[in-house]
């Protein structure tokens, strides 16, 4: 009896539990304490953009707890507060309604953090307050009467440290305590006018709507500039938005501005139910914090300081991570050459298990180390408070191009990879500039663009002018396309997009001393989120242009480079030809791997990719380009750096060579023109080499960017973007070609 009753009484489905706060205020961390699973520390930016959830285990049975994305209100302004909105309201797909809110507020700023409380009140969902950096309170003397502020407020209310796990034990009890008995906020008691306004809209709206509106989505269109809602209703309904301005006008009647009556309102119902809970025992010691920021935000040494962390940031991502990218190629290396012998007896398989699929899984297992290094150094300057103030900084000189502070981390994520800096944008709240950053994050000097510069600049600057110049070129390598991106936003901004330069506006963390827990996570995220969004795309990508590599393939071709092998080399060493057909026979023999190069070489020659860079190299030969760096440049769509292994490969080295190869470097610098008018003269000339690094500066080699920009936006907005960076690049490696040919 007993058993069947509990069947009966058993939920359909686990426990919905919301967790919601404002940006850092440590949700997150609780996020991680409560379930035991590891996510990212802090919302900005591009932290929490997604719907996060963990499972937990109360005594009543399992629960799904779902991390929000950090937001200040219910005023969907930005994508990730749209998240909010929809799950709270039920309206998330795939995902029920919760059963219980869990809202985070910082103990240290309990009046400004409870607004979000009392909008989420007005949903009428049992609700818990977790009172956190309870600690931090306690130091700086605010004194909470948490029993009085729990019965004021009529829900549970639990003082947390969360990145010490402290009260954490006590939540399942207080969440089935509002479940059990329906612990809901005390609501907002409206002005009769503004609820007099809003039958008044109901009664406009009628039978237009799609779905039956709440009370709170109604006084949504009313104190929201842009309402999503609204202008749905404006194509259907015109009478809505007349409806809408009366209420306006209530307002304005009132006293309160349409814009600012609900936090007004909010404020002073919060006002009457928490005095008496705070009380201040002596002075808030804030001295320490000005005193950093007085440096750190300040427009002289706080720019200095700035561009110090960022040299210290990329010097070290580039230095750490080099002897983990050469121990990944060497593994690689290893596993393609044990993978291959499986396939001897057919050579297409083994090509495509070795070049195609193994090859693609370096090609974006190598940027790994950076990629961790880079989210390292990013998670130690967000949890330490630094980057919202590098975020101030830039600013101003953002705001030029119609762009904000908050595109600031997208761009610098960019850096080592365009992917992650894409993904941070999900933060800005302007659909515009979002958009406006996604398209230049490209332009920013990814780490794929480094084996490049590094080939060309040992290869032809540094033995010819001087390690200093050699490092100068590399440092203008990173800073083009910074410098090209600048004028583009703005072109972006004021002419294609036509958007306005929105204001930034953000609360400026305290300092804080990172864990090294929360910091690891986030560099595991951040890599299985490259891994997942980028690697399999770059796969796909190489294994196609290893096809267009590979075929056509007819056998007679391999049968007449060999024999004029052996007639070569037997006119060289004065043997007999059959001599020479003997020690080919030994497949490890010198001579047999030369001849391997070449055959692979006369392949690649009349491939598919061989004929296509053949036949739009003279698009390319304004900037000094020979089919063979064009057919480089076609075959590094899925990754950049490909262009060194090809380039390899057509010159007869193998397609293990890489940036450091004094094979390779020696090989391109004696590489000379076989036909037209330049036949006999060197390919590689300065001039030349400067626009092989401006166009890879510029361009969008990469095809899992080209996937993510499509993901994020659409794929008019990727491809167009493809495109475009493409005639810039074009354009900016003929003009360097062609005004350092004048100067020899």
């Amino acid at each position: 009896m007993t058993t069947a009753t509990a069947e009966v009484a058993a939920p359909a489905r686990p426990l919905q539990i919301a967790l919601i706060g404002n940006p850092n205020t440590g949700k997150t961390s609780l996020f991680n304490s409560m379930t035991g699973l590891r996510q990212r520390v802090g919302n900005y930016p591009g932290v929490t953009v997604e719907k996060k959830v963990g499972m937990l285990f109360l005594p009543s049975g399992p629960a799904n707890l779902v991390d929000l994305p950090g937001t200040y209100s219910l005023s969907a302004t930005s994508l990730d507060e749209r998240v909010v909105i929809d799950v709270l309201s039920g309206h998330a797909a795939g995902m029920p309604k919760p059963d219980v809110v869990i809202c985070v507020v910082d103990a240290t700023n309990l009046r400004r953090n409870l607004f979000l409380a009392s909008q989420i009140a007005d949903l009428d969902l049992p609700m818990v307050i977790a009172l956190n950096v309870w600690d931090s309170a306690v130091k700086q003397g605010i004194n909470i009467d948490v029993d009085a502020l729990s019965k004021r407020l009529g829900v549970p209310v639990i003082p947390t440290v969360a990145r010490k796990g402290t009260g954490v034990k006590s939540l399942p009890a207080a969440i089935a305590d509002a479940v059990d008995n329906q612990r809901k906020m005390v609501k907002i008691e409206w002005p009769e006018a503004v609820s007099n306004s809003v039958e008044e809209i109901r009664d406009a709206i009628g039978d237009s709507a799609d779905v039956s509106l709440t009370d709170v989505e109604i006084r949504r269109m009313v104190f929201d500039a842009d309402s999503a809602v609204l202008r749905h209703l404006d194509q259907v309904n015109p009478g809505v938005r007349k409806a809408i301005e009366k209420a306006r006008e209530v307002l304005r009647q009132l006293g309160l501005n349409p814009m600012a009556a609900e936090a007004v309102l909010h404020y002073k119902h919060l006002e009457q139910l928490v005095e008496g809970v705070i009380r201040q025992q002596g002075e808030t010691d804030a001295g320490a914090t000005e005193s950093i920021d007085r440096i750190l935000i300040h427009r002289g040494w706080g720019l200095v300081v700035f561009l110090a962390m960022m040299y210290l940031v990329f010097q070290s991502v580039y230095s750490w991570a080099g002897p983990f990218m050469d121990l990944i190629d060497t593994a690689k290396g290893w596993v393609q050459g044990i993978v291959g012998g499986w396939f001897d007896s057919t050579p297409m398989l083994q090509s495509l298990v070795t070049d195609g699929l193994i090859e693609g899984v370096g090609a974006f297992v190598i940027f790994l180390p950076q990629i961790l290094i880079l989210f390292f150094f990013i998670a130690l300057l967000e949890d330490t408070g630094y980057m919202a103030r590098a975020a101030f900084l830039m600013d101003k000189l953002l705001s030029w191009c119609g762009l904000n502070g908050k595109s600031f981390v997208p761009m610098l994520s960019s850096y080592a990879c365009a992917i992650p800096g894409i993904l941070a944008t999900r933060t800005i709240e302007d659909p515009k500039t979002r958009l406006a950053t996604i398209l230049i994050a490209p332009f920013m000097s990814c780490s794929a663009r480094l084996p490049v510069y590094i080939l060309l600049i040992g290869a032809f600057i540094e033995p010819r002018y001087g390690p200093w110049v050699a490092g100068f070129t590399l440092f203008v390598m990173h800073f083009v396309g910074l410098a090209v991106a600048i004028p583009i936003a703005w072109i972006l901004t004021r002419f294609v997009l036509k958007s306005k330069a929105q204001p930034f506006v953000m609360e400026m963390p305290p300092y804080r001393i990172p864990r090294l827990r929360d910091v690891v996570w986030r560099m595991w995220a951040g890599a299985q989120e490259f891994i997942t969004r980028a690697g399999t795309i770059i796969l796909a990508i190489t294994v196609i242009v290893w096809a267009l590599l590979y075929f056509p393939r007819p056998p007679e071709l391999a049968e007449t480079v060999t024999a004029e092998f052996i007639a070569e080399a037997a006119s060289a060493n004065e043997l007999s030809p059959t001599l020479i057909a003997m020690e080919l026979d030994d497949p490890d023999s010198e001579l047999a791997t030369e001849l391997g190069h070449r055959v692979d070489s006369a392949y690649i020659n009349q491939s598919y990719m061989g004929r296509m860079g053949k036949a739009i190299q003279p698009i390319f030969a304004p900037a000094g380009f020979d089919w063979k760096i064009t057919v480089g440049v076609l075959a590094s769509f899925p990754a950049r750096e490909v262009i060194i292994s090809t380039l390899g490969v057509i010159y007869s080295l193998g397609g293990d060579v890489d940036e450091e190869s004094g094979d390779l470097r020696q090989t391109i610098a004696n590489a000379h023109w076989t036909e037209g008018p330049l036949i006999g003269k060197p390919i590689f000339t300065i001039p030349v080499v400067l626009a092989i690094m401006v166009f890879f500066a510029l361009c969008q080699q990469c095809g899992a960017t080209v996937a993510v920009i499509a993901k994020e936006s659409s794929w008019a907005w990727a491809i167009g973007s493809f495109i475009g960076m493409t005639i810039l690049a074009w354009i900016g490696a003929v003009i360097v070609y062609q005004v350092g040919s004048l100067f020899g």
